[in-house]
């Protein structure tokens, strides 16, 4: 249990480190915690993205990400190189222009590779009617 908790304070501190290099555009962060490729889903389709990308992405980015918060996180350890982090996000952004506030459910699996933790998977779901009525 004691290692279970370890692991997922581990894993929640590398998603922040994420979401930070996202609000910041740094994309040496970025990529250093993603694997090569990163498989995508969101409200946008399914995708892979490569290391490369990524750092294209962060620097032409059509938004800022002025603040976020994770809560209700929760991690399930798969094996002692595999776990999977998932979480409520809001998210404080600038969209064309506008201001935008938004609330998901995002999830990560990340997979131990040469000792370092790397996200393999990251899926993000608006929070909102499952049926898609809105």
């Amino acid at each position: 249990m004691q290692q279970a908790n370890a692991t997922k304070q581990e894993l929640l501190a590398l998603e922040k480190q994420y979401w930070n290099a996202i609000k910041d555009k740094d994309p040496a962060t970025a990529t250093s915690l993603s694997d090569d490729p990163c498989v995508v889903v969101g409200a946008q389709g399914v995708g892979e993205l490569a290391k490369s990308e990524l750092a294209k992405m962060l620097h032409g980015a059509s938004y800022e990400l002025n603040a976020f918060s994770l809560d209700d996180v929760h991690m399930r350890q798969i094996s002692d190189d595999v776990a999977v982090l998932a979480y409520k996000v809001k998210e404080d952004l600038v969209v064309d222009g506008q201001q935008v506030k938004l609330q998901a459910f995002d999830s990560s699996v990340w997979v131990q590779r040469d000792g370092k933790w790397v996200c393999v998977v990251h899926t993000e779901s608006l929070a909102g009617d499952p049926f898609g009525r809105h």
